[in-house]
């Protein structure tokens, strides 16, 4: 038996048979040739077609079972259609190349580019390229793509790596894991086997070295190893184990419905941390009571134009009916620094984190945040919204926001559109002037909510993506829960609560730390609720 290690990045248990899955590497030489240009064109055009029929099928197949995820076929066929792309191959072309390194000469120029940016997310969307550049280059050369679809029963690929789009190909009914020797957790591949549920481990050093196609494996994609050819008494161990945890996670969805309280009675609420109304079933089907962070950022992003109060309402009205009576709090637009938008024209700045984002934003471009507003207000007759404003440092901040809030509330009562009178405003503590001060900014606001993201990375003046400080990278050091501390005594001296919405409140670890400085409420990612309430019960 051999015990490789690797990477884990989606979680459970696989027993099963190693299917070896190796690509024919496509050779692609650089040899220039006679073809008219115009010829060369058309196949590319061919084959172009032909890779977005693929691409839309499996976004079509996807789209259904996990809308979220099929968003990454959404994407690819934009890259494909990036007019950038597409000039660099007529560069190569009208140099005399032939096709195929054309296009891979174009692809490799992007993919060079992504790879010297700093962010480990980039680097990772590096792995998209590499799989769209495959199935083009099989497209032009008529080579037929492998079928992952029809494996046998009780399969777990073997491969070196997996695209997105083997990936979303993988038959679910007969393939039971994957285990690849390159990928990180932040790859599509990664994001899309949690998503389906498929037991996997990445990164596994010198895999077809150690692996025969037809070899027994277990696989953990919670710990990150892969046994090879067990033992039939560590075989036994493992189908054991895999149908406690089996039972176990049933049982933690089901108790997710209920409240959680601790065992001295005091009940948390547990709520999630949504993008879009598309994560709304998925909050309902983990047990969230409410939303305790509704990012609107998906309404302004990748779109020429900002998002129209009609279209802005609708996103709001649904998450609140769905909710309703829960609370759903709304989070004004948060952009600026790692997220910008073309179409508001920021001036560069030379520290955007610390420049001119979210509400100081919001205080500039004061028509757009109105609209915002204005929506926000009219979708609260629908349900219990609450308003929360991101990155307030100072009480001036929250008097000029609560001013224009007023001043939208006029305007709508002069036109007769209803709205919640009484409407809960509060702010993000994310910055540590708000939590050193919490004791004056609380008499301005109805709750607080802490984003432990930010707030390490301003209290440890530490860029959190960038990979060369990840050591400082500390939410659970004693100035952070000294911060927290502060927030949550200020809040309920004054009879208001305070909640967590940052990776913190889902983390097994800091849940305890968090219930015992008395925090209120925590705000996760949906699929961390049935363990956290768990956790809470058991304290």
């Amino acid at each position: 038996m051999k015990n490789l290690l690797g990477i884990p990045v989606s979680k459970g248990i696989s027993i099963g048979f190693a299917r070896l899955y190796i690509k024919r590497k496509i050779e692609v030489n650089d040899l220039k040739d006679s073809i008219p240009f115009d010829e060369k064109r058309e196949v590319l055009e061919k084959a172009l077609k032909k890779t977005k029929e693929e691409i839309e099928l499996t976004y079509e197949n996807l789209k259904k079972s996990n809308p979220k995820e099929a968003e990454i076929f959404e994407a690819h066929l934009l890259i494909l259609e990036d007019p950038a792309l597409k000039e660099k191959i007529d560069g190569y072309l009208k140099s005399g190349y032939n096709l195929p390194y054309a296009v891979k000469s174009a692809f490799d120029e992007f993919i060079e580019a992504l790879k010297n940016l700093q962010s480990e997310y980039m680097k990772e969307r590096a792995q998209d390229l590499y799989g769209i550049l495959d199935s083009l280059l099989r497209n032009i050369l008529n080579i037929p793509r492998i079928d992952l679809s029809n494996l046998p029963s009780q399969s777990i690929v073997v491969a070196e790596d997996l695209t997105p789009s083997d990936t979303a190909s993988l038959d679910r009914k007969n393939v039971l894991g994957f285990v690849t020797e390159k990928g990180g957790p932040t790859s599509h591949t990664a994001i899309l086997a949690e998503a389906l549920g498929i037991p996997a481990v990445v990164g596994v050093k010198e895999l077809f070295e150690n692996i025969s196609d037809g070899d027994e494996l277990i696989i953990d994609g919670t710990l990150g190893f892969v046994l090879v050819n067990p033992t039939d008494e560590t075989k036994n161990h493992y189908i054991n184990l895999k149908k406690e945890k089996e039972e176990e996670e049933k049982l933690l969805k089901e108790k997710a419905k209920e409240f959680a309280y601790t065992k001295s009675g005091k009940r948390i609420e547990v709520v999630a941390n949504i993008g879009s109304p598309k994560d709304v079933d998925n909050a309902l089907v983990m047990g969230a009571e409410g939303v305790g962070l509704y990012r609107t950022e998906f309404l302004f992003l990748d779109r020429d134009t900002p998002p129209t109060e009609e279209e802005q309402f609708e996103a709001y009205k649904i998450v609140a009916e769905r909710f309703k009576p829960h609370p759903v709090i709304i989070r004004t637009l948060d952009i600026g620094g790692d997220k910008q938008i073309p179409y508001l024209n920021f001036e560069h700045e030379l520290n955007p984190f610390l420049g001119v984002r979210a509400i100081r934003l919001c205080l500039k471009e004061i028509e757009l945040f109105k609209t915002q507003l204005r929506a926000i207000l009219r979708a609260s007759v629908y349900g219990n919204i609450l308003i929360m404003y991101p990155m307030i440092a100072i009480k001036d901040e929250i008097i000029e926001v609560n001013k224009i809030l007023s001043e939208v509330k006029e305007e709508l009562r002069g036109k007769n559109i209803p709205f919640d009178e009484n409407i809960k405003v509060g702010i993000m503590v994310e910055i540590p002037s708000a939590a050193l001060n919490a004791e004056e900014l609380v008499d301005y606001v109805d709750f607080f909510s802490i984003g432990t993201n930010d707030l390490t990375q301003y209290t440890f003046a530490s860029d959190r993506t960038n990979e060369n400080l990840s050591y400082l990278y500390r939410p659970l050091d004693k100035p952070i829960l000294k911060l927290i501390k502060l927030t949550v005594d200020a809040s309920h001296t004054k009879g208001k609560w305070t909640g967590v919405c940052g990776e913190l409140a889902g983390d097994p670890q800091a849940i305890p730390i968090l219930v015992n400085l008395g925090v209120d409420e925590l705000s996760m990612s949906p699929s961390k609720i049935p363990e956290a309430k768990k956790i809470i019960r058991s304290m």
